[in-house]
């Protein structure tokens, strides 16, 4: 008797948005399954429309935490690392890059194109 083996597969979506701000062009994609609530494998590019200049990181989506202090609850957005400098992308479209913690290197206002 042949026996055959049965695989489930999860579709791996790959989800992308675009943000445009004064100053940058950036693309957000989820590299997770339809569904998930939050996400380790989400992936910023962005791209200077003055310097043409670009970047790629891989991130995280943002989420305040419950009262169990670990359940992700109300979704903020986008955090990506780069060593010392830490690129936010708000829910809102504000995008935020911190070097230190403390040092605004970017504030701006951009606009969703979804």
């Amino acid at each position: 008797m042949k026996k055959t083996l049965l695989i489930a597969l999860f579709p791996l979506t790959t989800l992308a948005s675009t943000l445009d701000t004064p100053n940058y062009r950036i693309e957000i994609e989820s590299n997770c399954v339809e569904g998930e609530v939050s996400c380790d494998r989400m992936t910023y590019h962005g791209t200077s429309k003055i310097s043409g200049n670009a970047i790629s990181l891989e991130g995280r989506t943002w989420h305040t935490t419950c009262a169990d202090g670990v359940t992700p609850c109300r979704f903020l957005g986008y955090r990506f690392e780069n060593g010392a400098v830490t690129y936010r992308v708000h829910e809102d479209g504000l995008l935020e890059v911190v070097r230190h913690g403390d040092e605004v290197l970017v504030h701006e206002q951009g606009t969703w194109q979804r």
